[in-house]
């Protein structure tokens, strides 16, 4: 069959069924998935060579969030989450966007930073430019340190050097600002860190000290954008909700912070089901969110277009990788990425951040219309019911009381679960 994202009913399968259709649905071979299979995923032994002092396991939930459409193609996502509500709501939000042609996405170059901080200079102006002088020497010594990643296109594209005032004096720091192509590109940029650091500190005339990457990426953006039709929201009105609970996230910190995290409830996931790095990408994208003016503010924007319609904008940075770290490594992540269906680094960033848009408008369209509650606690409350002791056939039922009588707690739980077995 062709590769599709619509999958009807995927929700009712069970969990087996639902490998064998996500498989048949990207175009794979069902053994691809079968890895996903806890009995058949990562062990402690390979556990033990990802980390230090291994003693076991931690497994997340693993979903897929079906209806994505990416620059015309269909995309089922992994999502790596313990949160209830973000797969379906990230699929909701992608079922509305497929109307109006679902997301679309761009890039720039996969350019990461790293840099080496020089003390004890002198004359820290007249180091910057000496160190701009050395442009091509740097560069030189840089790119020597991979040549793997020259041979792929990459390496050192340019070298920027700042003046930076603490409290503890003036510092000169250089950037070195390298395509790392399709790794997430960590360890290349600090492997050249290190070896330009010497010569640089000779160059500016003071001590070199730290030399590491930097992962606030901002020359490493993703862009997703999808036009949401008013029709299907439910009218003007709703429409103009969304727009303004947007805009409060932009213009107050304390809204901002929880609305970037409805954006990275998608983002984190994907990058964790495929094996990237969650905490630099979060790092990224929340020191993006400061604007210029120093402000803590949206990371997405929501307007209204002509036809009355809401879209939905995000750029963000995104420092993911195919090729390098646990992506290669973890059998989980591998199988991931086979669904995905992606073959470069800008592929899977452009996916990632087309889900943190989903997300977003997820939320916004719920806190704009019936509350964010609703739905998050419908599926919050299946697992308090098994929490509460409830069989799989029990769920259901214990679930609707607790809904019911608007009380999604352990305790009410248990009392539900005495009467339901008490009538038995």
């Amino acid at each position: 069959m062709a590769r599709t994202s619509r999958i009807q009913g995927f929700r009712d399968l069970p969990v087996g069924s639902r490998r064998e259709t996500a498989a048949e649905a990207a175009g794979l071979d069902p053994a691809v998935l079968a890895v996903l299979d806890p009995e058949q995923g990562m062990g402690t032994a390979l556990a033990d060579h990802l980390i230090e002092n291994v003693i076991g396991v931690l497994g997340v939930p693993l979903g897929v969030a079906t209806n994505f459409v990416v620059n015309g193609n269909d995309v089922l996502v992994p999502m790596a989450t313990e949160e209830a509500s973000v797969v379906a709501a990230a699929s909701n939000a992608a079922k509305l966007a497929r109307v109006h042609g679902g997301f679309g996405t761009s890039s720039t170059a996969p350019i990461m930073q790293a840099q080496v901080q020089i003390v004890e200079v002198t004359d820290p102006e007249a180091g910057r430019v000496r160190l701009l002088e050395a442009r091509e020497e740097l560069i030189a010594l840089a790119d020597a340190q991979d040549p793997k990643l020259v041979e792929f296109g990459g390496g050192v594209r340019d070298i920027s050097v700042r003046v930076v005032d603490s409290r503890a004096g003036r510092y000169v720091v250089a950037h070195l600002q390298v395509d790392v192509r399709d790794a997430m590109g960590a360890n290349a940029v600090n492997t050249m860190a290190e070896a330009v650091a010497t010569r640089a500190g000779e160059i500016a005339g003071g001590r070199p000290l730290l030399r590491i990457l930097t992962n606030k990426a901002d020359l490493r953006l993703s862009r997703a954008r999808a036009v949401f039709g008013a029709a299907e929201l439910g009218g003007a009105q709703v429409v103009d909700d969304l727009v303004h609970a947007a805009a409060l996230a932009e213009a107050d910190p304390y809204r901002a912070a929880t609305h970037n995290k409805g954006i990275m409830n998608g983002i984190s996931a994907v990058v964790l089901a495929t094996g990237n790095d969650t905490r630099a990408v979060e790092s990224g994208a929340h020191s993006h969110a400061v604007s210029p003016a120093g402000q803590y503010t949206s990371l997405s924007r929501f307007e209204k277009d002509a036809d009355g319609n809401v879209v939905g904008t995000l750029e963000l940075p995104m420092p993911v990788g195919l090729v390098g770290g646990a992506t290669k490594v973890h059998p989980v992540a591998q199988a991931c990425v086979a669904l995905l269906g992606v073959s470069t680094a800008a592929g899977l960033a452009e996916i990632v951040t087309a889900v943190g848009l989903a997300q977003n408008f997820a939320a916004l369209r719920a806190l704009a219309t019936e509350g964010i509650q609703r739905g998050h606690m419908s599926l919050h409350a299946r697992n308090i019911a098994s929490t509460a002791g409830a069989t799989p056939e029990e769920v259901p039922a214990v679930v609707a009381r607790l809904i019911a009588d608007r009380a999604v707690r352990a305790d009410h739980a248990e009392r539900v679960l005495a009467e339901l077995r008490g009538r038995a």
